[in-house]
């Protein structure tokens, strides 16, 4: 797999794992199949006519089945299939549903799809291109949990990373064994670092907790300093994702602070959140995104793209505030006696 885990230059990608589709069987399920009655058949009359007779029959024949999806209660439970797959179909004789384990997709914001065609493993990808899109507006438009149901975890990584030292099989395999249902790589340190946590630390698997500065932890359990992973290389497990996603503003495209918040995902998040150290990553810090703002007043592109980051990232804290206040109010709770994530 290592041939698939090269740095990618000029794009965001989504890089999606999961062998494990899970199946509803019958024994699992309980549903509920009704009639739908059709009070316009219905005649008041001492005597029924052959006609009126067969169109009650053809009443008591119509399906609505409550338990369906949203719209499609009229259908079966035996043809529904609520989730879909990224699998690539051959077009003829018998398609394998698993190929490989892996699935890639490549989100191209530089309008530059066509030049991944010299690498061998890239006509395997899907590839989706939008010009000047983040890996968060794709993730928001293409990665729906009903989508990416069949895969046990979903990385969302930036295209900036060196994974020399990475291999996706064994990541998982620590994942597992750690409880990991967020995670990302450790970060080598020589290379910068904007949050403590995601230090990589050598002799170690995997940490769930650091000492950041002064001042910046109201509780070690909460991040930054727990419960915590950085937005650039998040791993995801299915259920996991499931909830980020919903979290994830259609407007709000930067993710800034997004990070910060996915400690309410999970719980207890300082245990089910961690950074894998043995695995770890390269941050290459280009600033590839900054190349695709705008330049006014002579000022550089990247200024107005970083402007753009902080305020997404008060406008995000603002929305979970009250929306947060609004619920606890609807409970009849006293917001204040509540303890702040």
């Amino acid at each position: 797999m290592r041939l698939i885990l090269i740095t990618f230059i000029g794009v965001a990608f989504g890089f999606l794992m999961g062998v494990s589709y899970p199946i509803l069987l019958e024994n699992k399920m309980t549903l509920s199949t009704i009639v739908l009655p059709d009070n316009s058949t219905h005649i008041e009359t001492p005597t029924i006519s052959p006609q009126v007779k067969a169109q009650e029959v053809n009443d008591v024949r119509k399906i609505w089945v409550p338990s369906n999806p949203q719209g499609a209660e009229r259908l079966a439970p035996g043809i529904v299939v609520p989730h879909s797959d990224l699998y690539l179909r051959r077009l003829y004789g018998h398609p394998s549903e698993f190929s490989e384990n892996f699935t890639i997709l490549l989100f191209h914001y530089d309008n530059r799809a066509s030049e991944w065609d010299q690498y061998e493993w890239s006509k395997k990808a899907i590839h989706i291109s939008a010009l000047k899109q983040t890996k968060w507006w794709y993730a928001k438009r293409f990665l729906h949990p009903d989508v990416v149901a069949a895969y046990d975890y979903i990385f969302i990584w930036d295209e900036d990373l060196g994974v020399q030292n990475f291999t996706a099989e064994e990541y998982i395999k620590l994942v597992k064994k750690h409880g990991l249902e967020i995670s990302q790589p450790g970060v080598d340190p020589r290379r910068g670092l904007t949050w403590k946590m995601t230090k990589r630390l050598e002799d170690s698997e995997v940490h769930k907790e650091t000492e950041e500065r002064p001042g910046w932890c109201k509780d070690p359990h909460l991040p930054p300093c727990a419960g915590f992973v950085e937005i650039m290389a998040p791993v995801f497990s299915r259920e996991a994702w499931r909830c980020v996603w919903h979290m994830i503003q259609n407007d709000l495209v930067h993710g800034w602070g997004l990070d910060l918040a996915l400690q309410r995902c999970v719980e207890p998040a300082h245990e089910k959140i961690g950074v894998v150290d043995a695995q770890w990553i390269v941050h290459q810090g280009i600033p590839s995104l900054g190349n695709q703002g705008q330049a006014d007043d002579g000022r550089p592109p990247w200024q107005g793209v970083r402007e753009r980051c902080k305020l997404e990232w008060k406008m995000l804290q603002h929305r979970f505030a009250n929306a947060e206040k609004n619920y606890y109010k609807s409970m009849g709770i006293d917001p204040s006696n509540t303890t702040s994530h």
